[in-house]
């Protein structure tokens, strides 16, 4: 039988600079996807070997601008694990696909998170998560580069984990 390793809790001021960086983060991620139906997944390998996962389901409108998402509980989780991801103190790795309805074949691109922040994916390793296993019957998708997210930066003085 495996023992995991504990989470160690991260500090109330980690926290909430994480929090403020995934709101940033996500109107960052929607402004790159533009109007349409959006998937977005996200899975997130913990310090404790767990692996946790989430998804939201939502559609974007820009003009004018509008945000619906297909279940508030769904979209609420997927943030959390933002937040954490973002912190990094209880997270490993994390990866955030993004796959928008589109003919003929829907488009999905992604981001991993480095040093508190999105970053683009290689191309190679998106199409590499989104590609079925053989013999699965499942919807082929494009797969395109992701567009860099503007960079935030902490004005406060204090590193990403307080």
């Amino acid at each position: 039988m495996s023992v995991r390793p504990e989470l160690a809790r991260p500090d109330d001021a980690a926290i909430q600079a994480a929090m403020g960086h995934a709101l940033t983060a996500l109107a960052a991620v929607f402004e790159a996807l533009g109007d349409g139906t959006h998937s977005l997944t996200f899975a997130v390998e913990r310090t404790d070997d767990a692996f946790v996962t989430g998804r939201a389901d939502l559609c974007i409108s820009t003009d004018p601008a509008r945000l619906s998402v297909a279940d508030d509980a769904e979209f609420y989780d997927l943030s959390a694990l933002l937040v954490f991801a973002l912190e990094g103190s209880t997270a490993r790795s994390a990866v955030l696909l993004a796959t928008t309805a589109a003919e003929p074949r829907p488009r999905t691109c992604g981001w991993s998170v480095r040093e508190g922040w999105l970053h683009p994916m290689n191309t190679d390793n998106v199409r590499r998560a989104v590609t079925p296993c053989p013999g699965v019957n499942a919807i082929q998708r494009e797969v395109y580069p992701a567009p860099a997210l503007p960079q935030i930066t902490d004005t406060d003085g204090e590193s990403r984990h307080g």
